[in-house]
């Protein structure tokens, strides 16, 4: 058995510098078209286990959200999803020749085969 202490001043999201540099590249993309924008990262009910990750570019963070800055990416984390998503990491990935966005929760006790959705405890 283990026991997990929370943290309420934990950092709720960390980016891996893989992850970063893809945000950084496609932010200055849009910044290039006059779109000055944000990332959002929220969740949404879906699948068969219960959450699915939701990223989006917004030109604003909603007044609820939690506002993290990365460097030059600044990340707003929709208020609801805090708790869901406290402690995890995004990263990003090479699987075959894709690059993949990945969330590693350590909240998530279930993911659906396909991995398209998670339930936390």
């Amino acid at each position: 058995m283990t026991v997990s202490t929370f943290d309420p001043n934990s950092p709720v999201i960390n980016i891996t510098p893989p992850a970063l540099s893809y945000f950084e590249k496609n932010l200055k993309a849009e910044q290039a078209k006059g779109e000055p924008k944000i990332i959002r990262l929220s969740t949404k009910e879906s699948g068969c286990t219960g959450y699915a990750y939701v990223l989006d570019m917004v030109l604003d963070a909603e007044a609820s959200d939690k506002i993290m800055s990365f460097g030059d990416v600044s990340l707003a984390i929709a208020g609801d999803a805090v708790e869901l998503l406290r402690g995890t990491e995004i990263d990003m990935v090479t699987e075959g020749v894709n690059h993949v966005i990945k969330f590693n929760n350590p909240n998530v006790v279930a993911e659906c085969g396909c991995g398209e959705s998670f339930s936390v405890a």
